[in-house]
């Protein structure tokens, strides 16, 4: 951007000493508020574009693959659009593998693990808000440090309960480990957001004779919308993505979710990257759309649920 400040400079430069030896004063120096004010939004984005293109290329590139035929893909014909644009990855992934089960599956997994994980979550995070008892900083502290724990260390441990109370290689074995590494953060966040919320409020209700379980219900959770709608994006987009205990816990191909149903796709070193695109893609559109319907929430969620936490 040095050769336009430059060049602003040095018209600026010139308009001066005509005015001057003209007889007139020199004005302000507007014209260099004006190349500031005109090369602020170019620079920002010429700075961003690369970063941008970097986030975007990988998605233009899931869709372009999965709209080629096999030729097309293993040939490198039209490598950067289709000629022509085919269907024949999402029919082929759709009649030859149990795509669709995959994706009840994870749906099952993904809502019910985020539902048991938001509803425990909110209701700690409340207790460790507002209420005054002995260890609560201490609680709030080892919260922290659990959510800083690697998953991979739970697993021996994990594996031997879910073993012993019968619920191996099934459904509920994921969703009793999942709020394992989904509980932490979000009583985390609504804890910060619940200080937020006045004591004022629950204390005019108490005054009137209404329970804590009352005031909880029908005064607390309802103002902290927005930071509970923020966990439970995060809570369930990290069930749905979960790989590890679903690939360690899951043995029977007819209780896969998507992410263990998409590496099964791969037969030794043989990628169809045709069908790994187009599962790809329709596995991120539920997601991409739950975050475009929720965006506007997000924001105020989790940052008063960091700044006060």
């Amino acid at each position: 951007f040095l050769p336009i400040q430059l060049g602003f400079a040095a018209l600026e430069w010139l308009i001066q000493r005509i005015r001057v030896a003209s007889g007139r004063p020199a004005t302000q120096p507007i014209l260099r508020q004006t190349a500031r004010s005109n090369a602020g939004p170019l620079a920002r984005f010429l700075v961003l574009a690369p970063f941008l293109a970097f986030v975007i290329f990988p998605f233009y590139w899931i869709i372009t693959t999965s709209l080629k035929s096999t030729p097309q893909i293993s040939e490198r014909r039209s490598i950067f659009w289709p000629d022509p644009p085919v269907l024949d990855q999402y029919t082929s992934l759709l009649n030859d593998t149990p795509f669709l089960t995959w994706l009840f599956n994870s749906a099952f997994v993904a809502a019910l693990s985020t539902l048991v994980s938001v509803a425990l979550a909110s209701l700690a995070a409340y207790a460790l808000s507002r209420l005054r008892f002995r260890g609560a900083g201490m609680l709030t502290t080892l919260l922290l440090i659990t959510y800083l724990l690697p998953g991979t260390l739970l697993f021996i441990p994990l594996y031997q309960t879910l073993t012993n109370i019968g619920v191996i290689n099934s459904h509920t074995a994921l969703i009793l480990t999942y709020p394992t590494f989904l509980l932490p953060f979000a009583t985390w966040v609504l804890m910060g957001y619940f200080r937020s919320i006045p004591v004022e409020l629950e204390e005019a209700a108490r005054i009137d004779g209404a329970s804590r379980l009352y005031i909880f219900w029908k005064i607390t959770l309802p103002l902290a919308a927005p930071a509970v709608l923020s966990v439970t994006l995060f809570a369930f987009t990290n069930a749905w993505n979960e790989f590890l205990f679903a690939f360690v816990f899951i043995t029977s191909e007819s209780l896969r979710t998507l992410p263990i149903g998409l590496q099964s796709l791969v037969v030794g070193d043989i990628l169809p990257w045709g069908k790994l695109m187009a599962a790809s893609l329709l596995t991120a559109i539920p997601v991409a759309v739950l975050y475009i319907y929720a965006q506007r929430f997000l924001a105020d969620g989790l940052t008063v649920g960091a700044v006060k936490g």
